[in-house]
């Protein structure tokens, strides 16, 4: 009988602490506007929490062109995740003047990160930052390898190359470019911001329309749309009905042969096509010596002020940081490079040719997304708004151009750095 009762006794007490341990356990969720992201997670997750067994991390994502609105209502309902991906600059600036973000600036592994990686996520006067950088992405060419040797075509490095090519795949019968022009944003973003980095100046000229040295009227960039304008003979038909999604799954199934985004669309594509790919860098203007892409500095992780759950949370945010984190995270996202200092390895072939071009070329990030997109009308959102009417071929190069100086010159003022 005494044995019974011990035995009973102990497993009371077994009981009792994992009763205790499940209690003790704190559930984090991390919102992001990458949905297709969710294997990765599971990934990058499972080495946080093999070491952190009292905290689980989930990750929810929302539709991204819906991110930004349910993010704000949220924030401002004192809800939403615990943990809250950030996009850079202005619009994470805005969460954490609404009160959503809090201050991490005490994050010691901070210091593995240059002050222009925290910019994207700090005040103007540096006296708080509020996520934690994690990566850029490179803007280029994704292409469909088998249709070029096919074709017998060489990756084209000016202007005149490109539109040679792209002429050469369409009298084979295959679409050349797989962008669309359904949602405004695409063309701005993965045309726009692609080109006008070789054909503009670079992070000079970027720096001059935030000083107010350049205008977006200025011949560079009109080239620069120029050029986005010529792709409109080479795109999906029906492109004006084609949403971004959609885009996403016609280059993979092979149904077009270049791909004019970035370095984020490689786990996708790399998941998705039977094929191998390759990557190239935006074209240079013919006669040019020098090139320079977009490196932009594109998302980090912050903390709800209002989280139930502050202390976990800024030990995920302080894993993030870590060397561990920088490496798990290259692996399981090819295509996003880490922002910290810790060196890490980059072992997928399409991954490591985007991130080749840092040594070729000097580096900018998107024209609008620092200051210039803080009033209204927005530089984003004029430029958004008018560069893919320009693509479907109701506006001129020369008129949006105006269009979106004539809206900056609305509200702002030059800010010298």
């Amino acid at each position: 009988m005494k044995k019974v009762v011990l035995m009973c006794t102990v497993l009371v007490m077994m009981l009792s602490m994992v009763a205790a341990n499940a209690q003790d356990k704190v559930e984090l969720v991390l919102g992001s506007w990458r949905t297709e992201d969710v294997e990765a997670w599971d990934n990058i997750l499972a080495v946080f929490e093999a070491a952190n067994p009292n905290i689980d991390v989930k990750f929810e994502p929302t539709l991204n062109t819906e991110y930004d609105s349910v993010m704000t209502n949220a924030v401002a309902a004192g809800t939403g995740p615990d943990l809250i991906t950030c996009r850079p600059f202005d619009r994470a600036l805005l969460l954490y003047q609404g009160g959503g973000l809090a201050d991490i600036k005490d994050i010691e592994g901070l210091s593995h990160f240059s002050d222009v990686a925290k910019s994207a996520w700090s005040t103007d006067d540096k006296s708080a930052t509020y996520c934690v950088p994690m990566a850029s992405v490179i803007h280029g060419f994704i292409y469909n390898k088998d249709i070029f040797t096919e074709l017998g075509i060489e990756v084209p490095t000016t202007e005149s190359e490109f539109f040679a090519v792209l002429d050469t795949i369409k009298a084979a019968g295959i679409t050349p470019l797989d962008i669309t022009t359904k949602d405004a944003w695409t063309t701005q973003t993965m045309g726009f911001n692609n080109m006008w980095p070789n054909f503009a100046g670079g992070e000079a000229a970027r720096l001059g329309v935030i000083d107010g040295s350049v205008k977006v009227t200025d011949p560079g960039f009109v080239a620069a749309l120029a050029t986005v304008a010529r792709w409109k003979d080479y795109l999906p038909e029906g492109h004006e009905s084609i949403g971004y999604a959609d885009a996403q799954q016609l280059f993979p199934l092979g149904q077009a042969a270049i791909y004019p985004s970035g370095s984020w669309e490689i786990p996708l594509f790399e998941s998705q096509a039977d094929f191998e790919m390759g990557a190239f860098k935006p074209y240079t203007p013919d006669g040019a010596t020098e090139c320079s892409i977009s490196d932009h500095v594109d998302i980090a992780v912050g903390m709800n002020s209002k989280s139930a759950h502050p202390a976990e949370a800024k030990i995920f945010l302080e894993w993030l940081t870590t060397a561990e984190f920088a490496q798990v995270y290259s692996d399981n996202q090819p295509g996003f490079f880490s922002l910290s200092d810790h060196p890490i390895e980059i072992e997928d072939p399409l991954a490591a040719e985007f991130v080749s071009w840092r040594s070729e070329c000097s580096s900018t990030i998107r024209l609008f997304d620092q200051f210039l997109s803080r009033g209204e009308p927005a530089g984003n959102t004029t430029s958004s708004d008018n560069i893919y009417l320009m693509v479907q071929g109701s506006k001129t190069p020369e008129e949006v151009a105006q269009i979106i100086q004539d809206g900056l010159d609305e509200w702002y003022t030059p800010i010298t750095q």
